[in-house]
């Protein structure tokens, strides 16, 4: 698995490159599957492909606090994402792994690479919901995907040292709850995980066996995306 650990300068360029990954796996520009890590460099509320803006975000909250309000290619709830919260991104090709077309099984896939990586740092991870990393019934890891002919995208977060208390102030309760949530308020929900920075980005390679630096990461293709999607508020707040 090829390793890219790579945070872009632009909130708009970190989404979109996640789709450019996509797409070149899919044009056949890279072979085998890539790890991502990267990490928001300022606070930005993060919509899922199919969400209603005004239903998951206080609008007017976010733009007091100067938070932009972007849309992601993969589907899911809003989430806020920045500093504390490491993201990590997967490309899979299905050839040879067909079973991972089924959604249960790329989720049980995934996420039981990551809990091998925490299991060593931290004690008592599950994972609940469908899609959710947890520890004492407090959620600290939401993750999406979407997939395509050959290739699949799967991306998640990782709250290590994050402000909590403003994925309150930024975000409604969401329209659709796991039922271990049990109704809880997002401070009661959420939870930073007791990990470093440091360990995370050693510790998720290692599992994956992502060993072989990407460095001709699409550009291009980023570039194009930020131009023609992620900038543009017709994509971010189309609903």
């Amino acid at each position: 698995m090829h390793l890219l650990d790579l945070t872009l300068h632009a909130p708009t360029e970190n989404l979109a490159l996640d789709e450019a990954l996509l797409e070149a796996a899919e044009a056949r520009e890279f072979s085998g599957d890539i790890l991502r890590l990267w990490e928001m460099t300022e606070h930005t509320v993060i919509l899922g492909r199919s969400s209603r803006a005004a239903d998951e975000v206080d609008l007017s909250a976010a733009k007091d606090a100067n938070v932009s309000v972007l849309r992601r290619s993969s589907g899911g709830a809003a989430v806020v994402a920045g500093p504390g919260c490491l993201m990590y991104s997967i490309i899979i090709r299905y050839e040879g792994r067909e079973h991972l077309r089924l959604l249960d099984e790329v989720h049980r896939h995934v996420l039981g690479i990551v809990r091998t990586a925490l299991g060593p740092l931290i004690h008592g991870v599950e994972q609940l919901g469908i899609c959710d990393l947890a520890i004492g019934g407090r959620k600290f890891s939401g993750n999406s995907l979407r997939c395509k002919r050959d290739h699949l995208l799967y991306h998640g977060t990782l709250l290590y040292n994050f402000d909590l208390e403003l994925v309150s102030r930024l975000l409604r309760m969401p329209p659709r709850q796991p039922a271990y949530r049990g109704h809880r308020s997002h401070s009661d929900f959420l939870a930073n995980i007791p990990v470093s920075i440091a360990e995370l980005r050693s510790a998720l390679p290692a599992s994956f066996a992502a060993n072989f630096p990407l460095t001709n990461w699409p550009r291009a293709r980023t570039v194009q995306l930020v131009t023609s999607r992620y900038s543009q508020p017709a994509w971010n707040l189309q609903r």
